[in-house]
């Protein structure tokens, strides 16, 4: 009698036990979003009030505590690049691009390349945007630009036609136009100028400046 109740005791003693760990599985990973959310809102206000230490600190203790973040890393490396602190921000976006590869990873390494006039990983890296999203084109016109560096002319003006017809405004056609004019194409450029004269922007809308800033966006 003794060994049966002893037994039920046992299994309620148990049972207890088995809900008070699965309530703690429950507030342990709660908890460590809550932290994580917290530590995102500081990052991006630092960022935001220019405040890159304290965005440096939450990010890196992000790292800590999920060192496969990509986000993390591509974040970190907009920080070092804002700085100027290139060397910093080639290693994050390469981290960030080998665990998970996307254009805007990618996109931000080739500028950092451009910036420092690595121009041959700079293609490389741009061309690795372009394979995850070709349909923006800002991405073709940096691409252009490298191309321009490297001394490819042609690949450089069908790069800024693409462009040109992703987004037919003033600002991708007088880029166009200007390729076209400083390599002789002087009947390309003459048409550019003609379809500039009858681009009408709508009211009340502001003009998108797709020039590539030597920026990480």
């Amino acid at each position: 009698m003794y060994a049966m109740l002893f037994v039920a005791i046992l299994g309620l003693y148990m049972l207890r036990n088995a809900h008070r760990n699965e309530h703690e599985l429950i507030i342990i990973p709660r908890r460590l979003s809550d932290r994580l959310t917290r530590l995102w809102e500081i990052a991006h206000q630092g960022m935001r009030e220019n405040r890159f230490l304290r965005a440096e600190k939450a990010l890196l203790t992000i790292l800590k505590i999920d060192h496969k973040n990509a986000a993390a890393y591509n974040r970190l490396g907009i920080l070092y690049a804002k700085q100027k602190e290139f060397k910093d921000a080639i290693d994050c976006f390469e981290i960030a691009s080998s665990i998970e590869p996307t254009a805007s990873s990618l996109h931000n390494l080739g500028l950092i390349y451009y910036e420092t006039e690595n121009y041959a990983k700079a293609a490389t890296a741009f061309e690795q945007a372009l394979k995850l999203e070709d349909s923006l084109a800002a991405r073709h016109i940096a691409y252009a630009k490298v191309q321009e560096k490297i001394g490819n002319v042609k690949l450089m003006i069908r790069e800024l036609e693409i462009a040109s017809d992703l987004e037919t405004n003033p600002e991708t056609l007088t880029l166009l136009q200007k390729a076209y004019e400083s390599h002789d194409m002087i009947e390309e450029a003459k048409s550019i100028e003609r379809r500039l004269s009858t681009l009408i922007m709508p009211a009340g809308k502001s003009k998108r400046i797709l020039r590539p800033k030597r920026v990480v966006i």
